[in-house]
Parts: C-alpha cells; structure tokens; sequence
C-alpha cells in the first residue's frame, strides 16, 4: 500500500529524531538546537534550546529527557534550569555524534559520523557508544558505516540501527550489561540511505530514506511492503498518536546547515497507518 501525509507543522529549519512520548509528539530542530514537541490540538511548543544541533532524545526510567549534544559530542539532560552535561563523550566520538536510544534500565546507546561528513574527509565506519545508567561510557557493537536511527525490539534482545551509506539495516544481540554482539544484516537496501527509523507491531521497520527520497515499512530481508509518499524528503519517522497509529514524518529540502537556515523548509507531516507502533500511548 501506498499512503499520502498531510502536513501539521510548517517553517522549521532541520527537524530530526522525531519521540512520541506521555501523549506527546517529540522532536528536534537540529541546526537550531531547539526540542520541540506538539500536542495533538496542534500546539507546538519549544521546551529547550541547546548551545549546539541537538540529535537524539530519549528519556530515563525517572523520566529525565536527554538530548543528544551534536558537536561538542555530549548528552545532555534537560533541568529545571535548562539543559545540563549529563555526560561528555568527546573521547570516544570521532566527529559529530547523531541518534539516541534509551533502554528500559536507563542505559544509551548514541551514534556518530565516525568522520568530517560536511568538511568532505574520507568515510569511515565507526561503532556506537553505550552510556551506561552510572553514566560510565564505552563503544559498543561496529563496525558501523554512518550509524543513525535505532530500534530496540521489545523483549530488549535486539538493536537495529540503521547505516546510512552501507545502504543497510543491521542487528546486534544485547547482553544483559548492554554489550552488543552477533552484527548482522537485518536488510539490505539496495541503493537506499536509511536514516531515521521505528519498529511498528508487527516487527516491520518504517524506514526513512532521504538521498532516494522514500519512506518504505521494510521487513526482516529486505521485503517492502509499504510506502509513503511525502511533500518533502522524509529524514526520520516514529508512530505516536492515542493508538500509536499515526505516523510522523520529519521531512525538509536540504540538509546542509546553511541552506537550511537561509531557507527554513523543515515540515512535520503525517499520516494514519494500519499497524501501530508498539509501547503505552
């Protein structure tokens, strides 16, 4: 099936690691390094701003929301009186650091370019960095080549995270201390660049493609089953709403920084799906 969104939110400049959380729906303007979220009566609201582009959001078990610090490569938690370092991770992250997960013990799993995309240096793989809930850092699973969005399926045995120019979906088994083991290709893409992406209830992945502007729900193997047609190139994607049935789509027209700026495109579409994403609405 093919489905169409319909655009909710107009004018932001880059948004990116969309949440859907306590009944809300979560999201970053990255070049800006707001968080956002919006309600479903349409309200939108700027909850932080960061010093730096924001990447991921995730929250811990006591319900403190972190974000992704991009180029000082941090994490930071947001406070009472703004945003806070939880944690530096200068000394693990090669160049800028990216998505964000949250495991259900409170440990993080963060991405990073692993090199100089925007300066134009040569590409290289890299691993993810697991931050554990006593805030102790370590790399973890790899080699990875552009690491960005994750998935954790919900029994806690499985992350997926996508590599956007390995053109590729893979999976690590998670040990109970969080170590990523047995890398393997969840799917492969062909010449597809996965970016942002969410698990649905079904096990299928709603995948966000942007350099061949698609939004595609893949299955184990490669099978694509569904897809979206957007009004601008989707980015990231998750399923929120009051049954987890309505999916939101960050989409823009650029993602270089300074063409972003001079001309703020960002849109936050959406659209009514037929399986749900999983998890309390």
């Amino acid at each position: 099936m093919t489905y169409s969104t319909y655009v909710v939110v107009n004018g932001l400049v880059f948004p990116e690691s969309p949440r859907w959380h306590e009944g809300r729906f979560w999201f970053t303007d990255q070049f800006t390094g707001r968080v956002m979220t919006l309600t479903l009566d349409g309200v939108l609201e700027t909850r932080a701003t960061l010093p730096e582009p924001a990447g991921g959001l995730g929250w811990l078990p006591d319900g403190t929301t972190l974000v992704v610090g991009m180029t000082g490569r941090q994490i930071y938690r947001l406070g009472d009186q703004g945003p806070e370092t939880y944690v530096s991770l200068s000394g693990l992250a090669a160049d800028r650091c990216n998505d964000l997960l949250v495991d259900a013990q409170g440990g993080a799993y963060m991405g990073n370019f692993g090199y100089d995309l925007y300066g134009g240096a040569p590409r290289v793989s890299t691993k993810l960095i697991r931050v554990d809930p006593d805030r102790r850092a370590r790399v973890v699973g790899g080699p990875l080549v552009f690491p960005n969005g994750m998935a954790m399926t919900p029994d806690g045995a499985t992350l997926i995270v996508a590599e956007t120019f390995g053109h590729r979906l893979s999976s690590f088994s998670v040990s109970p201390d969080g170590e990523l083991g047995q890398h393997r290709t969840w799917a492969n893409l062909g010449p597809g660049t996965p970016d942002g992406i969410c698990l649905d209830a079904e096990g299928a992945l709603w995948v966000a493609s942007p350099l061949t502007r698609e939004l595609l729900r893949v299955r184990e193997g490669g099978a694509v089953v569904d897809s979206v047609h957007t009004f601008g190139t989707p980015y990231a994607c998750t399923l929120g709403g009051p049954d987890r049935s309505i999916l939101y789509v960050c989409t823009a027209l650029t993602h270089d920084p300074a063409e972003a700026a001079r001309n703020p495109s960002g849109r936050i579409e959406c659209v009514d799906v037929a399986v749900p994403g999983m998890g309390l609405p």
